[in-house]
């Protein structure tokens, strides 16, 4: 496919040997940092990175494949890829590369390519949940000693399915999961812009400083509470859920909604939110909680074997009761497991991050944002069937490199 805009040449640190279309991810990489000494530089960094996205988008998921498919390409397609002359870097090149990459500095090019721009809102459909969590990568922990179990934190986008920021995380040692999470958790929400965005987390994130900055960067947020917080806990069970002994007050506002679903092993799931604006004022002033607009019940049930099971979940929300129905809030609350569904079960399953034995340096994360960045062009372009979309690119490599070097189609 041709690009509707002329391409221009791309003017960075290093010399770039071929013209890059704006707004591309080919032009995103000429922001990240070439760790190489210029003088040994044969092929420059945007080019191999965008071998390694094509590579992926084809189906090939290890550093060797991602090599071998270069070598079997067109010159004329390698031309576009940004090797001029035909050839391309091997298996040991590219993981040279990606051992000494700034991972950070790659990290941050992707966030302001697939995640910087504002989320304008004219309604409450509009609302985009933006989801939080971190990720392991199983391969590296047999050669970790006393290492953290989690490697990075993601946002992921609810609507788009496109990865908005990647943090890796560096323990220092620490094998706490919680510690290492909340750690990085600012600097990824500062690589976002939050306008028009609600933020979405499991209890681990509900954090005063946290909700503080997503609020002062124009953004909402709604998350769950556990334990973790217990006097904020009690409040809302208290509310919701008082002791019939204790003359429990009546809910002044009282909103609900009600879901009935089928499927995975479970039938008649039923779903209920009750939402409320009563302890708005209290958790505010009395508990220092920034912003809380609403609070909220979901109770699921469902029966599974023939057992019938329930859960019950408490949560607050900056999203104002005018914006947020309480089918807004049940609709941000289930969309936050996309990012388990669409981004981390396929990075393991459909690209093999866990299967995935490179640990040396940068290696690892640098993969790892390659990965995300194949999934957000894939579903940028509104390609949803991830599995299926591989099968046919690794037939059509020209296709895969247009997702890569043109300017990107984005649907709604």
């Amino acid at each position: 496919m041709q690009s509707m805009s002329s391409p221009v040449a791309v003017t960075t640190a290093e010399i770039v040997p071929f013209v890059l279309t704006p707004d591309s991810l080919a032009a995103a990489f000429t922001q990240a940092r070439d760790p190489r000494r210029m003088a040994s530089v044969t092929y420059t960094l945007p080019a191999m990175l965008c071998l390694a996205v094509s590579a992926l988008l084809a189906n090939h998921r290890s550093v060797l494949a991602m090599a071998e498919w270069g070598a079997r390409q067109s010159p004329d397609l390698l031309r576009r890829l940004g090797f001029p002359d035909g050839r391309t870097p091997g298996q040991s090149t590219l993981q040279r590369l990606f051992a000494k990459l700034d991972g950070d500095a790659l990290s941050a090019a992707l966030a302001a390519h697939f995640g910087s721009a504002a989320h304008p809102v004219s309604d409450a459909s509009d609302l985009q949940g933006v989801a939080i969590d971190g990720k392991a990568q199983r391969g590296r922990l047999q050669y970790e000693r006393g290492g953290c179990p989690v490697h990075a934190l993601s946002a992921f986008c609810q609507t788009t399915g496109v990865v908005l920021a990647h943090e890796p995380i560096d323990a220092g040692g620490s094998a706490d999961k919680a510690e290492a999470e909340l750690t990085v958790a600012p600097a990824l929400i500062a690589r976002i812009d939050w306008h028009g965005r609600v933020l979405t987390g499991d209890a681990l994130f509900c954090q005063r400083q946290l909700c503080h900055q997503v609020l002062d960067a124009g953004g909402d947020y709604l998350l769950v509470v556990k334990a973790n917080q217990p006097t904020l806990l009690h409040a809302l069970k208290t509310l919701f859920d008082p002791d019939p002994a204790s003359d429990p007050l009546p809910l002044l506002d009282r909103r609900e909604t009600r879901t009935i679903e089928a499927g995975h092993g479970r039938s008649q799931e039923v779903r209920h939110l009750l939402a409320s604006t009563d302890l708005s004022d209290y958790l505010c002033h009395e508990l220092a909680w920034p912003g809380v607009a609403q609070v909220f019940r979901v109770e699921r049930t469902w029966r599974e074997r023939g057992h019938r099971k329930r859960q019950v979940r408490y949560g607050i929300t900056s999203v104002r009761p005018d914006v947020g129905s309480p089918e807004r809030l049940l609709a941000l609350k289930r969309g936050h497991w996309g990012i388990e569904n669409w981004l981390h079960r396929g990075k393991d399953v459909v690209f093999g991050e866990d299967q995935s034995l490179t640990h040396c340096g940068q290696g690892a994360t640098v993969l790892a944002l390659v990965r995300d960045a194949t999934i957000s062009l894939l579903y940028r372009a509104g390609l949803r069937q991830v599995s299926a979309c591989l099968r046919d690119l690794s037939q059509r490599p020209d296709a895969a490199v247009d997702l890569v070097v043109e300017t990107p189609r984005t649907h709604a």
